[in-house]
């Protein structure tokens, strides 16, 4: 691992990327906070209680991750809107129909993949989406001066931006098993699982975050066109 990590700083640095620390940083957090969740796993697995409360600290992580990658304003917190709508109802609807049993082993890892898509699609839109608005104002006032609403004009301008955050998942999906196998794949297949079993499980997850992320990204364009995630 510390090879790994030594490569892409290295790359970092010849590349001219600038992001030679926080691969670094990164990566001693990756080591501390999985550590950690190995320690908290063990007692919510015996304590089925404490699954919603682990819950709730992956939604305010990915809040605060995707707001503060949006914007430094404290209408960050309205992160915390596209990435639990992209991500609860999708989970309640796996757990209503019996794909994704209720257990806390189940329950947490899957709710994890779909909330990270869902904070990463909403780090990503919102981004971009309030870049665009600041580099074309122009265009943004010229809209409002032709008769547009506020929101209209908006999103004229940032939802074609925006909604390329959708392009990682997409391409995920339409190439997986002829470029990648994806973690839950390759995890269930060590875990002993058939490669059917394996293929049928992270293919739902596959489909199930592309429905988190296009809900997120929707949220995510609607906030910024209503001037709720701004940036001063």
């Amino acid at each position: 691992m510390v090879v790994l990590v030594a490569v892409a700083i290295v790359a970092s640095v010849v590349g001219g990327l600038g992001h030679a620390r926080a691969m670094a940083t990164a990566a001693l957090r990756a080591v501390g906070q999985l550590a950690a969740v190995a320690l908290v796993l063990t007692a919510v697995v015996e304590l089925e209680p404490l699954t919603v409360a682990f819950l709730a600290v992956m939604l305010t992580t990915a809040t605060v991750t995707a707001g503060r990658r949006m914007t430094r304003d404290r209408s960050w917190r309205w992160a915390v809107l596209p990435i639990a709508a992209g991500a609860a109802p999708v989970v309640a609807g796996l757990l209503a129909t019996g794909v994704l049993p209720a257990d806390p082993l189940a329950v947490i890892p899957v709710s994890g993949i779909l909330v990270g898509g869902a904070m990463t699609a909403t780090a990503l839109a919102g981004r971009r989406a309030l870049d665009e608005l600041a580099a074309r104002r122009g265009e943004v006032e010229a809209a409002l001066s032709v008769g547009l609403l506020p929101r209209e004009a908006a999103l004229e301008i940032a939802r074609p931006q925006a909604t390329t955050a959708l392009i990682p998942v997409l391409d995920q999906t339409r190439t997986v098993g002829l470029v990648t196998l994806p973690g839950a794949f390759v995890g269930m297949l060590i875990g002993g699982a058939s490669p059917v079993q394996a293929g049928a499980v992270q293919l739902f997850v596959l489909v199930a975050l592309v429905a988190v992320e296009a809900l997120a990204v929707a949220v995510t364009i609607e906030l910024v066109g209503r001037g709720v995630l701004v940036r001063p």
